[in-house]
């Protein structure tokens, strides 16, 4: 009997392990995507910023009167 129940133990604990396993590695990845997110929401930020900098510091073109057309 305690043979039945030690297998029956032994493969709840391997299933249960590779749960674990692919639940930790799931978790990994999902972490990976969030810091690359991350960065790439900072550095779209801080481009952001410099081209608003760089739009304030240059004056504003004035567009050219457009022609009429022919009828």
């Amino acid at each position: 009997m305690t043979e039945n129940s030690t297998k029956a133990r032994d493969q709840a604990e391997s299933a249960f392990n590779r749960t674990q396993t692919q639940f930790m590695a799931r978790n990994r990845v999902i972490s990976e995507i969030d810091t690359v997110a991350a960065e790439r929401e900072a550095k779209t930020q801080r481009l952001r910023e410099q081209r608003l900098e760089k739009e304030a510091q240059t004056p504003a073109a004035v567009p050219a009167p457009r022609k009429r057309a022919k009828r």
